[in-house]
């Protein structure tokens, strides 16, 4: 057989193993592992390089329409171009139901959104935030049955929370159709509490915010939900968990055998409450929930990533430009901390920041990196073997690092739509120097490659995950 591609002498690492192998690649798809393969349009040669699956950033919001006039900076090609030249090579971001609206009419608007935009492969999540009796009966089980197998559900925000009946009917019908349920754990009682408080206070700077999303108020919600999904006996996924109050509630799950399953980011790893204090308005640049917590939260996500109480590492890229007055001042440059759009920019840096700060510092192992970043998303989201390893038949999604390469954290150098980063001036170790999607090389030594167009929507299988213990009955 006369291959495509031929990558050489490269030490291959995947979620299980590491070995010094050459890979085949025919129409996209890995189809050899060997020593000394031949025969090949192309050969690149990895020689001192380290080939891993190309990342798979499993939260992260892109062009996503919002109903308080706030714009994202990032649409599919910016928000995927950058994401290649940071060695990820599927995103999955949200096709978000406004209240009202139907799920399906959102799922057809983000198809027209992304349509011939993306650089790299991507899915979608749905949001749901009006489980009406259409919705939960008709629309959300021949959406999963149609490859959109996950969903997010919020416990805060006004204009997107479920209440404790909606998400036990919500989590009843994932039981029954096998999707992924993904919960944003805070309580919004609690924190509309505090806000109103604090705002009586005159205390409303970037600050308060973190004050304001009480790591007790995470806490509380993620117990909920688990306990709510403990009753309905059906798996979900808590999302970018901040800190070791969440993480005990996790742990304390997945001891007594319920398929829980965390997520966290790097915010959670490198930022504090100390960066939403910046002088002036500059801490709303690190707006973002659950907000940062302090170094003893960041020693616990540590811990927890590498013990396994994480699966996941994702993003959360939520792109809002910070000198804008359709971004970070949506409402001026003294307005209220509840007043600042939430997120932050990560969809480059994601990788680079978790290999940098945990393989090379040897916090985890190069292993547990790839199951974190790739191998274990495609599995919870119903990808896995088509994406997130390196095996006969799955697609040739691989990323080469240099793991001795030694970079700064500038935003002048990042490819997304956003005017700042948050890891400005961050010196990093390890960097990926070539990203294949489907055996097309989409970015060479940071730069992208690939036209917009290149990625191809993922339909996504019910993921095994997702499965129920089988503990309850009659759901």
């Amino acid at each position: 057989m006369q291959l495509d591609t031929l990558i050489k002498n490269g030490l291959i690492i995947t979620a299980a193993d590491r070995y010094q192998a050459d890979i085949g690649i025919k129409d996209g798809r890995i189809v050899a592992l060997g020593q000394g393969l031949e025969g090949a349009d192309e050969v690149i040669d990895a020689d001192g390089l380290w080939v891993m699956p190309g990342g798979i950033d499993a939260h992260c919001h892109l062009d996503q329409p919002l109903s308080d006039g706030a714009v994202m900076a990032d649409g599919f090609e910016s928000g995927t171009r950058s994401a290649a030249c940071g060695g990820t090579t599927t995103v999955i971001p949200f096709a978000a139901q406004q209240k009202g609206q139907s799920l399906r009419a959102a799922v057809e608007d983000y198809h027209r959104r992304s349509e011939g935009q993306a650089l790299i492969d991507y899915a979608f999540h749905m949001i749901v935030t009006d489980p009406t009796e259409t919705v939960l009966k008709e629309e959300l089980p021949a959406l999963i049955a149609e490859g959109y197998s996950s969903f997010k559900i919020y416990l805060t925000y006004d204009d997107l929370k479920l209440n404790d009946r909606e998400v036990l009917e919500v989590l009843a019908m994932a039981r029954r159709e096998g999707g992924m349920v993904m919960v944003h754990a805070e309580n919004a009682d609690c924190i509309a509490y505090l806000t109103e408080l604090l705002e009586s206070q005159g205390q409303t700077s970037p600050f308060y915010h973190g004050v304001a999303h009480s790591a007790i108020a995470e806490r509380e919600a993620t117990h909920r939900a688990i306990s709510l999904a403990e009753l309905i006996d059906v798996p979900l996924l808590i999302v970018h968990v901040s800190g070791p109050e969440a993480i005990e509630q996790i742990r304390w799950a997945q001891g007594r055998g319920l398929r829980v399953y965390g997520e966290t980011c790097p915010q959670y790893l490198m930022l504090t409450a100390a960066d939403l204090d910046k002088e002036g308005f500059e801490g709303a640049k690190c707006v973002c929930s659950p907000p940062p917590r302090d170094k003893a939260a960041q020693e616990a996500v540590w811990q927890a990533l590498e013990s396994g109480v994480f699966q996941v590492f994702s993003s959360d890229h939520a792109p809002f430009r910070y000198d804008d007055p359709q971004g970070k001042k949506l409402h001026g440059d003294e307005a209220g901390f509840h007043h600042i759009p939430n997120g932050i920019p990560g969809l480059e840096t994601r990788l680079p920041i978790l290999f940098s700060e945990g393989v090379v510092k040897e916090r985890i192992d190069a292993t547990r990196f790839v199951a974190l970043t790739a191998t274990n998303p495609a599995k919870i989201y119903g990808l896995y073997p088509r994406k997130g390893t390196i095996a006969i038949g799955s697609d040739a999604d691989l990323t080469l690092w240099n793991p001795e390469a030694r970079t700064t954290v500038r935003n002048a150098d990042l490819h997304h739509a956003v005017d700042y980063t948050p890891y400005e001036g961050l010196e990093l170790t390890g960097r990926p120097v070539l990203t294949l999607c489907r055996g097309r090389v989409v970015s060479r030594d940071g730069e992208p490659t690939a036209a917009p167009g290149h990625g191809r929507f993922l339909k996504c299988d019910k993921p095994q995950p997702a499965r129920p213990r089988g503990a309850a009955k009659g759901f």
